[in-house]
């Protein structure tokens, strides 16, 4: 069973250390087995929480028992980090052992000098005080989560689930991730380079949540083909408004969040059936084999033969 370690440090924000405790723990596997096991692990007996004193069941020991260490922010990021849980953050680094931040968690991960020379991100209240602090780290403010491979992190709030999510996708593929994402009531759609919520000098003025059911007509209708125009009439409105709300609401485009659409439904047949690529590329709604492993590379990192088998399940997969 993969053990996921979460560090409570004093200050630390309750959300950022309840989001790997519910995501993880209520991860289910097809056959209803539990993949993770979590811990809260402390350097000291009681760790003060802002609003209430926590009681961590461990100590820093279990840091070198973890498979996967999530470091949740803190409420002044800029106080130093106990010399103990750095030292024990380096060891479990010296394994192999994956770390994660969320939000302002990014500083403690910074403190140890292990994104030196990478890329990562944070809260975007944070990103230049956190660039000023370590100039080693390529920070970019403007996206949701940065996976490094062994170094993760993520901007404030609901970033932290989509970067648990990934996490599980990455360890069980996108079926179980889907579960998931359904338990904590959120989409898996949202991908590690979309653009933070950022408050502008003059910000948009979007209309809500309102392109929800637009968003699903479009999940359910991805293998047709579907042109601006017609998501556009489908929705009532002109091609003109109907990119502006998408890039208020979704920070993307129609056809950008189409494609990631039909990938992450491909994603899905490749996982639980043997159909052919060719097959599932025209399934999903790609008008061609060519465009659609292009597309699939460029999203998912590698070609759709080589992630069948990654993350095919059981031989039990249905076969046609």
């Amino acid at each position: 069973m993969h053990t996921v370690a979460v560090l409570a440090l004093d200050g630390v924000i309750a959300f950022d250390l309840s989001t790997p405790l519910e995501v993880f723990a209520r991860t289910r596997l097809p056959d209803g087995r539990a993949p993770y096991r979590v811990l809260v692990c402390a350097p000291a007996d009681e760790v003060d929480a802002g609003a209430f004193t926590l009681r961590a069941p461990f100590g820093l020991e279990a840091l070198a028992e973890a498979d996967t260490i999530i470091l949740p922010g803190c409420a002044d990021p800029t106080v130093p980090v106990p010399p103990e849980a750095l030292d024990a953050l380096r060891a479990a680094a010296a394994r192999g052992t994956r770390i994660a931040s969320i939000c302002a968690g990014a500083f403690v991960l910074a403190a140890t000098g292990l994104l030196d020379g990478l890329r990562a991100t944070t809260h975007w209240l944070g990103a230049a005080r956190l660039a000023a602090l370590h100039p080693e780290v390529e920070v970019d403010p403007d996206v949701l989560y940065v996976d490094n491979g062994q170094f993760l992190t993520s901007a404030g709030a609901a970033a932290g689930l989509d970067l648990c999510l990934h996490m599980i996708r990455r360890d069980h593929g996108s079926a179980v991730a889907a579960d998931a994402a359904r338990l904590s009531v959120m989409p898996l759609e949202r991908e590690g380079g979309q653009a933070q919520f950022i408050v502008h000098d003059q910000p948009p003025n979007p209309d809500g949540a309102t392109l929800e059911p637009l968003l699903r007509w479009m999940e359910e209708n991805a293998g047709r083909e579907l042109t601006v125009g017609a998501i556009a009439a489908h929705a009532g409105l002109s091609t003109r408004t109907l990119n502006r709300r998408f890039r208020e609401q979704t920070a993307t485009t129609p056809v950008q969040w189409l494609h990631r659409a039909r990938v992450r439904q491909a994603q899905y047949l490749l996982e639980t059936t043997a159909y052919s690529v060719d097959r599932i590329a025209t399934q999903v709604g790609f008008g061609s084999p060519t465009a659609f492993r292009d597309r699939f590379k460029r999203q998912v990192g590698t070609s759709p033969h080589a992630y069948r088998r990654a993350f095919q399940g059981s031989p039990g997969a249905q076969r046609i």
